[in-house]
């Protein structure tokens, strides 16, 4: 998959989002996964992949600790576009542990709690759902936080040996937002409500006027190391 992956970096380089999206799925069929967190960029997407035809595998990621609201669009997707939707939670004794050990709100004491509960809660069931795939297409945009100002739209992920689509890497949020009203893609309510990023809801905030768009997200963490480790730059 390496050498494919180079290869793969000077055909790609100017096509569009939706080109992009065929073109990984025709070379690859069965073997494409969209990880999907229920944001405004993952709707796009999953309207998009959608409207191609083509077969696919659609996840999420279920923590544990999501808003009722995410559950809401969550089965709102899946009636409109009538895809198959695998929804993963993480290992039940993983979590008992972790919370016996460090409490039920660990993420609020350290950033080493923090990444542990993001670990066992989101890592180890990404890892589980991207077995055997050879294709990971996410909704990252560059321009969501400075720990991914250098991500491009393709990546190797050396640890889990697959290719990273990443298609919207270089969209603006406004682009997103066009994209949704135009094709009445159904969106996450809590974005009307100040919400511009939305993951567990004792890890969510509102943000305020003026503030960075991931102000909302760990707010009580230096912006450099706020990631949950999902979309970290790797080699």
């Amino acid at each position: 998959m390496k050498k494919r992956f180079d290869t793969y970096i000077h055909e790609v380089h100017s096509l569009s989002t939706i080109e992009l999206l065929a073109y990984f799925l025709e070379r690859h069929p069965g073997k494409v996964a969209f990880s999907t967190s229920m944001g405004a960029e993952d709707q796009a997407l999953t309207h998009m992949l959608a409207g191609l035809g083509k077969s696919f595998k659609l996840f999420t990621l279920d923590t544990g600790r999501m808003f009722q609201e995410s559950y809401e669009l969550l089965e709102i997707t899946r009636q409109r576009y009538q895809l198959p939707f695998e929804v993963y939670f993480p290992e039940a004794s993983h979590v008992e542990e972790m919370v016996r050990e460090k409490g039920i709100n660990l993420f609020y004491d350290s950033i080493e709690n923090r990444k542990l509960c993001c670990h066992i809660r989101k890592i180890e069931p990404l890892q589980r759902a991207l077995q055997g795939m050879e294709i990971w297409v996410t909704g990252v945009r560059r321009d969501q936080s400075v720990t991914r100002d250098d991500i491009g739209v393709l990546e190797w992920d050396a640890d889990l040996s697959l290719i990273k689509v990443n298609p919207l890497v270089d969209w603006k949020s406004d682009d997103v937002w066009n994209f949704i009203r135009e094709h009445n893609v159904p969106y996450n309510t809590l974005h009307d409500k100040g919400f511009p990023s939305i993951g567990c809801l004792p890890c969510t905030r509102a943000v305020l006027p003026g503030e960075d768009i991931r102000a909302g997200r760990w707010w009580w963490e230096n912006p450099a190391l706020k990631e949950c480790g999902l979309h970290l730059p790797k080699n």
